[in-house]
């Protein structure tokens, strides 16, 4: 061992790494400082120790003698060690202390094993570091630190991959973690779907049998219905037929008895005469027989002049009476304005009307039965109709059933359930294609119920037939009799004014129209886009241009316009065309108060192209309407073009 000035020593001592209980090294990496501190205190400790003789105590202190050229002393330092000292390691019962002489030897060129226990051990060989300048000690100690700084940058480096590692190791487990979660997650999911998606299924086909369940129920309550109808007519027929035979029979009868009395009693009165005639013509003679012929003429004679004065008074009266038949006549064909095919219709509607409500005058009193409550309930399922296919589809079903019922007669809940239609016009929930679609599902079942319904549109609004009545004042007393005879009603004593009679008006064209224009697939449709085309080129023919007939034919074009331009094309846009030259020109210039916003309407209508659009509503919510209402047979509806007008 030695010293070197300015330099780092590292020793590498091959010996035991315990030795009087002192531990060794093996790799100290001390600084030269740190080394001679530690050889220091173990020096005392040796010292101290009663095994340690006193030629091993260190001669002089160890220390660096200064110099500028490398003066220092380059002697080795001797160090004695008894041999009981090693052997002392080996074996502790051996007492013999006997001293051997000391070797002088040098730290860098001994080298020290703990393999051999001979003495050869002792002798001194290379093994500490030569000695080395300044410089180069520095350079040893620089390159000794730097060493120390890449091992701890290596440990450091080693340290972060290490967590680096480990962080990584736990996201991999979290992330496993979170993947079999998701996993149990989806797996979950997918067994609810497939609950969920069964149940729907199970309950599809349950909705489905029970539909169709119904629906055969329905069909043999029908077929029931029909057949127990036909076995009633066949029995009420026979019945009649009987009673007329009986009753010819009876009257045949009658008539045999009161001849054979008649034929009695004329021979009879016959042979009085005869003998009254022969007695008198005994008595009287020739005389009396001259005097009788005279008076019998005479008698004819002013018989026969009063027949003519008769006749001549009579020609007199019949030449007046046509006179002011004609002058009526003419009244009448300047007051009222409509075609006479639409006025021939209306007329045989409200003879029906007239003759269902006589009918269900009888049968009210003969039955003495109120039949209030099937009205009622016909009337709330109307009030219920909105524009979805499953509503319009239980409703129609349900009016339907009311209308079949035995219990009611159908000519009672036919005329509740037109009244009711269109009195629904003025609340302002209506929804007039909805009610359109239930008219026509009701009637494709009870075909004479649309008659009625029609007739009740002509009570309620003159322009569904259509026709105008003008003010006349040797037509009218007064002007409210002409406002009655056109519609208006009378509340509370007062007529309703115009505003509230042109809203009414508009309501019953728009269900007016939506009827008209209403196509069910497989139904049909008994007044529909023909008899709107007949409508429409009646009114445009016979009607004249006035606030009441543009409210009217704006409310039929806003509902109906869509689906006749879809059937008629090139012919409806004649219309338009006819409406716009003839129909608004002459509107314009009547410059009334209110008519300004209807005449916008109809422009905008026809100039903006409104009726390539659908009306809002037409197409209503939901599947279409259940089988339950399609009839048997798949009626088509076969629309035919009326003639041609005087505009086409």
């Amino acid at each position: 061992m030695g010293w070197v000035k300015r330099g780092a020593v590292k020793l590498e001592l091959r010996c035991p790494q315990r030795i009087d209980g002192i531990a060794i090294d093996p790799e100290p990496d001390w600084e030269f400082d740190a080394l001679l501190s530690e050889l220091n205190s173990l020096e005392m400790k040796l010292s101290t120790s009663t095994k340690v003789p006193v030629p091993f105590a260190k001669s002089r202190p160890r220390g660096f003698l200064k110099g500028k050229s490398g003066g220092e002393s380059r002697k080795p330092f001797i160090m004695r060690v008894t041999e009981d000292e090693i052997e002392d390691t080996e074996s502790e019962g051996e007492e013999d202390r006997s001293l051997v002489a000391a070797k002088r030897f040098k730290c860098d060129e001994i080298y020290l094993s703990d393999d051999s226990d001979d003495e050869s051990t002792f002798e001194v060989q290379p093994y500490l570091m030569d000695e080395v300048g300044i410089v180069e000690g520095a350079f040893c100690e620089l390159t000794h630190e730097h060493h120390l700084e890449v091992k701890e940058e290596i440990r450091n480096k080693i340290s972060a991959l290490e967590t680096d590692l480990r962080s990584e190791s736990e996201k991999s487990t979290s992330a496993l973690t979170r993947v079999e979660k998701y996993r149990e997650a989806r797996c979950e999911m997918e067994r609810k779907i497939d609950t969920h998606y069964q149940r729907k299924i199970a309950e599809a086909l349950d909705n489905h049998l029970t539909a169709v369940q119904r629906d055969h129920e329905l069909r043999s309550q029908i077929e029931e219905r029909k057949i127990r109808n036909d076995a009633a007519y066949e029995e009420a027929k026979r019945k009649e037929k009987a009673l007329q035979e009986e009753k010819l029979r009876q009257e045949k009868a009658k008539a045999e008895s009161e001849a054979r009395l008649r034929a009695e009693e004329a021979k009879r009165v016959a042979l009085e005469a005869e003998r009254r005639s022969s007695e008198r013509s005994r008595r009287k003679g020739k005389v009396l027989k001259t005097s009788t012929r005279v008076a019998a003429r005479v008698a004819q004679e002013e018989a026969a002049e009063r027949q003519m004065n008769a006749n001549s008074g009579t020609s007199n009266e019949l030449k007046e009476f046509a006179s002011d038949a004609a002058k009526k006549s003419q009244s009448a064909s300047k007051v009222l304005r409509a075609a006479e095919s639409a006025l021939n219709l209306e007329q045989a509607r409200l003879q029906k009307v007239k003759e269902v409500d006589e009918s269900n005058q009888a049968l009210r009193l003969t039955y003495n039965k109120d039949f209030s409550r099937y009205e009622k309930h016909i009337a709330r399922l109307i009030r219920q109709i909105s524009g979805t296919r499953e509503i319009v589809s239980d409703k129609s079903r349900e009016i339907v059933k009311i209308l079949n019922d035995p219990q009611c007669p159908q000519s009672v809940s036919i005329s509740a359930f037109a009244k009711k239609v269109v009195s629904h016009c003025e609340s302002s929930n209506n929804d007039p294609f909805a009610c359109g679609h239930v008219i026509v599902l009701v009637t494709s079942q009870v075909p004479h119920a649309m008659d009625l319904l029609l007739a009740e549109f002509h009570r309620a609004c003159i322009y569904t037939v259509p026709k105008h009545i003008t003010y006349s004042e040797s037509a009218f007393e007064c002007k409210e009799a002409y406002y009655k005879a056109v519609g208006y009603r009378e509340i509370d004593g007062k007529l309703e004014s115009i505003e509230e009679y042109l809203r009414r008006l508009e309501s019953y064209m728009k269900l007016y129209g939506a009827l008209i224009q209403t196509e069910v697939q497989g139904v049909q449709n008994i007044h529909g886009l023909k008899e709107g085309w007949a409508w429409i080129a009646r009114f445009l023919n016979t009607l004249p241009a006035n606030r009441y007939t543009a409210v009217a034919l704006n409310a039929f074009l806003q509902m109906a316009g869509f689906a006749l331009f879809r059937k008629y094309k090139s012919q409806f846009m004649k219309v338009l065309s006819i409406i716009y030259n003839n129909f608004l020109e002459p509107l314009k210039a009547r410059e009334e108060s209110g008519l300004r916003k209807t005449i916008v309407g109809i422009q905008s209508y026809i100039e903006d192209k409104e009726f390539l659009k659908e009306p809002k509503g037409r197409g209503l919510q939901g599947s279409l309407l259940s089988s339950v209402m399609v009839p048997e047979l798949d009626y088509q509806e076969m629309y035919n073009q009326r003639p041609a007008s005087k505009y086409f």
